[in-house]
């Protein structure tokens, strides 16, 4: 058995409500073992016969449209690799601390070197953006809300990302990783 760390995009967020003890429920019910999820945003802890991260995204998108009627875009990581990108975020806020917050944007896949260098061009003044894997850190000397680069200026392009506040990532990686 594969075990997976997979994050949700977009649930619990207007009317895609997807509640977690639903999520954990229909996961157990199609054979997956050991579901456990973290807070309301869409992290879980499950294993799996598939190795394959292509095949367990494809399978569990499928399964949560076919329940909730509506596509949840997911991001498959192994322990090691969740582990790898709270190292990282640990290791870019001591190199350059961020003064209002750091969030992590978690990808389907690694970006080429050209879409790295496309993303990070997207810093500013205030907002620093680099790429590590399938990690995009924001880190932001000023509060998120007024922050200019988000999630969906990563997606423009890179695709299909879900974030999160790198206090989530750490506390994944200390349980799951």
């Amino acid at each position: 058995m594969s075990t997976w760390i997979v994050f949700l995009r977009a649930v619990n967020v207007g009317a895609r409500t997807y509640p977690m003890a639903e999520l954990r429920d229909l996961l157990t019910k199609e054979g997956y073992g050991d579901v456990e999820t973290h807070i309301q945003t869409g992290n879980v802890r499950l294993t799996s016969p598939m190795r394959s991260r292509a095949k367990v995204e494809g399978a569990l998108e499928a399964l949560f449209e076919a329940d909730r009627r509506f596509p949840v875009v997911t991001m498959a990581f192994t322990p090691p690799e969740l582990t790898q990108v709270a190292h990282d975020a640990t290791g870019l806020a001591e190199a350059s601390p961020a003064a209002y917050g750091q969030y992590v944007s978690l990808l389907k896949s690694a970006p080429s070197a050209a879409e790295r260098e496309r993303v990070e061009a997207l810093s500013r003044e205030g907002e620093r953006i680099l790429v590590r894997n399938r990690a995009v850190h924001f880190l932001f000397d000023v509060p998120y809300h007024a922050a200019k680069i988000s999630n969906a200026a990563i997606e423009k392009v890179l695709g299909p990302a879900t974030n999160r506040n790198v206090k989530v990532i750490h506390a994944l990686a200390e349980k799951w990783g």
